[in-house]
């Protein structure tokens, strides 16, 4: 497997040579994200900072967001079973409750365990691009970020469409799908309904999913509302191999309404929202009286977000609510209250340089309230190339589940301390007419983490401050267009590389944090050569800390006839033997058919 990874480091090595001594004229629009208080182009950003577009989700391979964000380099996406059923969000060595999902910049973190961040995750017909932020973002979102962000920024300024699909595939797979869009008077409204069935890859791995879209645009007034249902088998999925009988169910709802108001100086934003999430557990599916376990957790919020422009450059400010309330028949009944206020600047020196300091502060009605400065510098040494640096202060307090969580093979921690680290980073990007290419260097010294542990594999899992771990790594990202004919082709290369360092760790036996991605390698190549079909191939190599490695061929083909599209994605081509979390083997190679048919 060394031979396969030096193998592929040349071969990446070559393409960038090869690649930075094109001369063709193609052009690459540059993005403005939201992923910060003050929206700049991506270029302009002195962050580490990826961009899915639209354009890219179309073409890729992926059939739901989880799948898609696993081939971007230093997002560590570990799923089970089929389509994403169940999938953690990790980012540069971080683990799943120290990263956030947001949705049109709404947190959609979970009070009670990180494991529900992707619950009420969209389909990807629904979404306009992906920002994904890396490093440190507590100083822009609070206290979740620890490790970075992703923000899903869904579909705006609709075309009036309707558009059916269904797909089939292996293990009985079947989706189907209905995206209404329309022009309504001085604004316009957006449906997308989706189900999904599957009899499972293995035993007690079936799944049943329902997820409801919708969203409208009315003036200066936005109303966003989604709701997911997942029913799944679980063989495996939180205890240990042997127990195959688990199963879930878990129900997320959204509700969101915001506005926006434009003068000449000032840009306010303000937000309310209301997030529940049901998750019922059974450890044995057809003995739900031996164990079972119900929680429902509301999150209710108010924020305003304001961007001041000014001779002195652009100031984001603003303040956000929230009130969380959890009745469990397991953790019991909590609430706790969060206030973060953030504040942030943008000085422009001269045409080249800038910097931009800001803090966040958040008070937690249970734990102490936390102050979370950081600094970002930015020279611009061409229209072309720009270097930058960052440092910052992140911070996470416990779960509900961190603190109370009692099973029979577990056991929370009421006394918990919450996560701390300072994080650094530096790097320089490029983009030309055909080229987008960024290179970056990070350390992350970490306090206190948290995991469930254990000394003696007799013991329960427990919850602990097990350690503290200094992360170091770099990463490399380089997307190419070029045409062959009157068609544009893309490449994608990424890598990262990760070196956690433990410091004092009092454990034998973590269940999450210890595993990273030491050495991760993704390709794309999306390839057009008619105006009816493009076809795209993506591959992944892996090798985790503890010594794991694999390859990962996946493969799709699109054919657009007029107003019929027909599809056919192959995953795990050479039906490689791998597990992302927990010992839970994923499916071998698998095949989805589909076809749609936009009818207006």
């Amino acid at each position: 497997m060394l031979t396969d990874f030096k193998n592929f480091l040349i071969l990446f090595i070559f393409c960038n040579t090869i690649l930075f001594a094109q001369n063709d004229t193609i052009n690459l629009k540059e993005v403005t994200v939201s992923t910060n208080r003050i929206s700049l182009p991506s270029f302009n950003s002195s962050r580490t900072i990826n961009i899915i577009t639209q354009e890219e989700i179309k073409r890729s391979t992926a059939s739901n967001v989880a799948d898609l964000l696993q081939h971007i380099s230093g997002i560590d996406v570990r799923r089970r079973g089929v389509d994403g059923t169940q999938s953690d969000l990790y980012i540069r060595g971080g683990n799943f409750d120290q990263t956030l999902l947001l949705i049109d910049g709404i947190k959609m973190d979970d009070a009670q365990t990180g494991h529900h961040t992707m619950n009420a995750i969209l389909a990807l017909d629904n979404i306009e691009r992906i920002e994904v932020l890396k490093g440190p973002a507590s100083r822009v979102f609070g206290q979740n970020a620890f490790a970075g962000a992703i923000n899903i920024i869904t579909k705006k300024n609709v075309s009036k469409e309707l558009k059916a699909g269904v797909s089939y595939g292996s293990y009985e797979n079947i989706k189907g799908s209905l995206r209404l869009s329309e022009q309504i008077g001085n604004g316009d409204i957006q449906l997308h309904l989706q189900k999904q069935k599957s009899d499972g890859y293995r035993f007690n791995t079936d799944f049943d999913n329902t997820s409801i879209f919708l969203k409208t645009n009315i003036k200066d007034y936005e109303l966003l509302a989604t709701f997911n249902e997942r029913k799944f088998g679980a063989n495996g999925f939180y205890a240990s191999p042997d127990y195959k009988d688990q199963y879930e169910e878990t129900q997320t709802s959204l509700i969101a309404l915001s506005s926006e108001y434009i003068t000449k100086n000032l840009v306010i934003k303000p937000r309310i929202y209301w997030r529940r999430n049901q998750d019922m557990y059974l450890f044995l599916r057809e003995n739900p009286t031996y164990y079972r376990n119900l929680h429902i957790s509301n999150k209710l919020s108010a924020e305003v977000n304001m961007v001041l422009s000014s001779d002195l450059g652009k100031t984001g400010f603003g303040v956000d609510f929230s009130k969380v309330f959890l009745v469990s028949n397991n953790l019991g009944d909590h609430n706790r209250f969060m206030m973060t206020s953030f504040l942030e600047h943008r000085f422009e020196i001269g045409d080249n340089f800038d910097i931009t300091p800001g803090v966040a502060l958040s008070y937690f009605s249970d734990f102490d309230a936390k102050i979370f400065p950081g600094l970002d510098l930015g020279f611009r040494v061409s229209d072309r190339v720009t270097m930058y640096g960052n440092i910052g202060y992140t911070y996470r307090i416990p779960t509900f589940t961190d603190l109370y969580y009692v099973g029979p093979t577990t056991q929370g921690n009421a006394n918990l301390k919450p996560e701390s680290a300072l994080a650094e980073e530096i790097g320089v990007k490029f983009i030309s007419e055909k080229i987008q290419w960024n290179f970056a260097i990070f350390n992350r010294n970490s306090n206190d983490l948290i995991d469930w542990t254990k000394d003696n594999l007799e013991d329960k899992w427990e919850t602990r401050n097990f350690s503290n771990v200094i992360t170091k790594g770099f990463e490399t990202s380089l997307k190419y267009k070029f045409k062959i004919g009157d068609y544009t082709q893309n490449i994608y290369l990424g890598y990262n590389f990760i070196d956690d360092n433990i410091k004092d760790s009092n454990v034998d036996f973590t269940r999450y944090s210890l595993n990273s991605l030491k050495h991760q390698m993704s390709t794309s190549i999306r390839t057009k050569f008619s105006s009816r079909l493009d076809q795209s191939i993506n591959f992944r190599f892996v090798e985790r800390t503890n010594g794991e490695t694999y390859n990962v061929l996946d493969a799709n083909m699109r054919a657009k006839f007029n107003k019929l599209e027909l599809s056919v994605s192959v995953n795990n081509i050479f039906n490689t033997e791998y597990t992302e979390t927990n010992l839970v083997p994923m499916p071998k190679a698998n095949m989805m058919l589909g076809v749609s048919y936009q009818i207006f």
